[in-house]
């Protein structure tokens, strides 16, 4: 039986990934960090890893949209995913986007900036841990696959307050979002925008988590009947 880590950005989206035959790390934005902590997975067993999330946008597509990817992608670098668990994933979630994703080390919090990384890259979302995951799988013969859910379109952009809500452990930091909102009011209406986006894409994370049953669809899981609560 395999043990796969589902790595996420914060904590929450790591709840929503524990089930059956499933741990989870929240990278919190930290690569350095998340690179020892996939170490670390690995020597406890870990077989296989998940990027599993929510992402930006970066074509037109509505916040809650599943995207199941064929590769990560990091400046020069491409990495392919699992032929084979991609296709379960995207078997188990009809109408999900399939293409690249790309991975920075910072949010991509501009339009103009998420247009020029798209048309740079050709990817369909971004995200700050794909391609962590990406470079230490492919460096130690792991399988890896890729599920996010796009939570702030290409076309909005993000509130500064949202940018500074994740601390290193994938807590929220909700002293940090309250001080740049005191410190820029004007940002209020994007916030609560981006809050709303938010909101939908966790509710197609958690929807899409369910499909995907114990093992988050890792083909050796199919033969498992467990129900994933």
């Amino acid at each position: 039986m395999k043990s796969v880590v589902a790595v996420t950005g914060l904590r929450f989206e790591g709840r929503i990934a524990a089930g059956p035959g499933v741990s989870s790390i929240a990278g919190g934005g930290d690569s350095t960090a998340l690179a020892a902590a996939l170490k670390h997975a690995l020597t406890q067993g870990a077989t296989a890893f998940l990027s599993f999330g929510i992402a930006g946008g970066l074509v037109r597509a509505e916040p809650g949209t599943w995207l199941v990817a064929d590769a990560v992608i990091e400046r020069a670098s491409r990495w392919p995913v699992d032929a084979a668990w991609a296709a379960v994933l995207a078997q188990r979630l009809p109408g999900a986007l399939r293409g690249d994703i790309a991975g920075t080390d910072s949010i991509i919090a501009a339009p103009a900036d998420k247009h020029a990384l798209g048309a740079a890259t050709g990817a369909l979302a971004v995200d700050t841990e794909s391609h962590v995951v990406a470079a230490f799988a492919a460096a130690h013969g792991v399988p890896f696959a890729v599920f996010r859910v796009i939570a702030d379109p290409a076309s909005r952009a993000l509130a500064p307050a949202a940018c500074k809500g994740m601390r290193r452990d994938g807590t929220i930091d909700q002293r940090a979002v309250f001080g740049s909102l005191l410190r820029q009011p004007g940002q209020l209406p994007l916030l609560l925008r981006n809050a709303a986006d938010t909101r939908r894409a966790m509710r197609g994370l958690s929807h899409g988590r369910r499909l995907l049953g114990p093992g988050l669809g890792h083909p050796d899981f199919r033969q498992l009947d467990v129900d994933v609560p």
